[in-house]
């Protein structure tokens, strides 16, 4: 059953121009440890590169967010949602702390997808309810 969907469009100039103004910090702010490697790794080898995979990891916590229902309160935090990429190179969300407590005692599952253009990074996220509570309850009767 659907428990959330959440949709985000970001402006990749915006990121940009953050990045300028704060620096590294905006993009600690923002990503995971994991996150900020990949970002590192990214930027040094093509700085355009960079700023795109913070826009899609900014646009992807986003649309997470809205898809929970919490936006950005705890325990949905930046650092706590990670977008990372299964082997066949899929997104999928993986959460750390509070956060995934509160996930996982809700029997909730989450579907991501992002995308990303020159200027603009894109992001739908469905979450799913597995637990049991959340499949429609019937009865059959006789007539």
């Amino acid at each position: 059953m659907i428990y959330g969907i959440g949709t985000d469009i970001c402006d990749v100039r915006r990121i940009q121009a953050s990045l300028a103004r704060h620096g590294d910090h905006f993009a600690q702010k923002i990503l995971s440890e994991a996150e900020l490697a990949t970002w590192r790794a990214r930027s040094q080898r093509w700085p355009e590169r960079g700023v795109r995979y913070l826009a899609t990891r900014f646009s992807a916590k986003e649309a997470f967010s809205k898809a929970i229902g919490l936006g950005m309160r705890m325990p949905m935090t930046w650092r706590l949602c990670e977008v990372d990429k299964l082997p066949s190179g899929q997104p999928h969300i993986v959460l750390h702390g509070e956060l995934k407590t509160w996930f996982e005692a809700k029997g909730l599952s989450a579907h991501i997808s992002v995308t990303d253009e020159t200027d603009y990074a894109a992001s739908f996220c469905v979450v799913e309810d597995k637990s049991d509570s959340a499949l429609p309850s019937f009865s059959l009767g006789t007539s």
